[in-house]
């Protein structure tokens, strides 16, 4: 009989001390004892990853990059060799492995790696030998042997890599919720959980604000059509399957809705109406490796053009040194900034077949007196920037009037 072969991935508040961790290896012993090849992918232990930073910090205001992707490794090394230690004790033999170990191969960007192949041999190799492997997550190597990390969220990343790598049967995404909801449960205690998503609209959720899964991970999934369970690693019960396509989906207009609150916006005011000034505008902040997301520019009968747009609040500062730069070659009149502001966002893959979805987004909004500001649109997906003061407002109106409460 073939064996099963499962990859599993534990967060942080999972493995966060000794008992947890020894709940952890019971678990993945009682899939080991069912005739199954387990890999297990672990994050570090919670709060590890920030400890580390703000120590960092305390040494230097200006820290390498690769000594920085050093230093964060360590986090997941750790967890992965206590993991091992427990699993062994309840009887199953173990292995921890690095990234490196694992055969995570990975470009340059340090902070950001992208996986660009993983040596899964070393990983067979223990599981003929009976051995359940524990991977260190969120860590890879460049071909030189310098030690990568994958940005936030980079275990998800690793887990998925290696169920493709190793052919897995599904790959399991261990949090501290049980699944994924209509909206975080948290905010809107109303929140239904759902029992499937497709893979469309999870990564619309993941890139939106919702902060279950990584949206590069559920990439890989999707092109590999590789299924996910996401679910509790403090329950036994069912989660969230995210898979291809959910029967009866063509029913539902709205599947959740979101937020995101890393949002800032900056405008340059009057700039030039001509060829080639977005391109100027967006290649300098490209350059300063900033993403953009909203963008909106209004063209007045002056034929002089605001330009306004989005990234992460994070990276503000280097997007404001950037954009100033090009718009001083421009001769634009003045830059302006704002971190006062948040992302609303209703998706569903249902949208693609129903009408007046959007306009019932901005009724409910101005229902609640909430401004719209900027407004973006994809195929399954509708967002608006909106004041951060009235996001958890605008989340908790929309979940109710798209009646995501109820059963489907």
């Amino acid at each position: 009989m073939k064996k099963r072969i499962v990859v599993q991935k534990y967060g942080g508040s999972s493995v966060k001390d000794a008992d947890r961790i020894k709940a952890v290896a019971e678990r993945i012993c009682s899939y080991k004892n069912k005739n199954t090849d387990v890999a297990v992918v672990v994050s570090a232990m919670a709060d590890t990853t920030d400890d580390l930073i703000e120590l960092a910090a305390k040494i230097t205001k200006d820290p390498t990059d690769r000594e920085m992707d050093l230093l964060l490794a360590c986090g997941e090394q750790i967890s992965a060799s206590l993991l091992a230690m427990a699993v062994r004790e309840h009887g199953c033999e173990s292995v921890a492995l690095t990234g490196f170990q694992a055969g995570f191969l990975t470009n340059k960007e340090h902070g950001k790696a992208r996986v660009e192949g993983i040596d899964g041999k070393r990983i067979k190799k223990a599981f003929k030998e009976g051995k359940v492997v524990i991977v260190a997550g969120f860590q890879g190597v460049t071909a030189e042997g310098e030690i990568t990390t994958l940005g936030r969220g980079g275990s998800d990343l690793s887990a998925v890599a290696l169920a493709k790598a190793v052919k897995a049967d599904v790959c399991e995404i261990y949090t501290d919720v049980t699944g994924i909801f209509t909206t975080d449960p948290r905010k809107v205690p109303e929140a239904r959980k759902l029992s499937a998503i497709t893979f469309d609209e999870m990564l619309e959720m993941a890139s939106l604000g919702a902060q279950v899964m990584q949206a590069r991970s559920i990439e890989v999934a999707k092109r590999y059509n590789i299924p996910l369970h996401v679910r509790s690693s403090y329950a036994k019960e069912e989660g969230t399957m995210i898979v291809k396509s959910v029967k009866h989906l063509e029913e539902v207009a709205v599947t959740g809705v979101t937020s995101n609150k890393n949002e800032a916006k900056i405008t340059i005011c009057a700039v030039p109406d001509q060829p080639g000034v977005s391109a100027q505008i967006f290649n300098a902040i490209a350059k300063a490796g900033v993403s953009v997301d909203v963008i909106v520019q209004n063209v007045s009968h002056t034929k002089k053009t605001d330009v306004s747009f989005t990234v992460p609040k994070s990276d503000i500062v280097k997007a404001l040194k950037a954009t100033e730069e090009v718009a001083k070659k421009l001769g634009a009149t003045d830059v302006l900034h704002s971190k006062d502001i948040a992302r609303v966002s209703i998706v569903g893959s249902g949208m693609r077949s129903h009408q007046g979805i959007a306009a019932k987004m901005f009724e409910v909004l101005a229902g609640a007196k909430i401004n719209i500001d900027m407004i973006a649109t994809s195929e399954i997906s509708i967002s608006c920037i909106i004041t951060l003061d009235k996001v958890d407002t605008a989340v908790q109106t929309l979940h109710k009037a798209f009646s995501l409460e109820k059963g489907k």
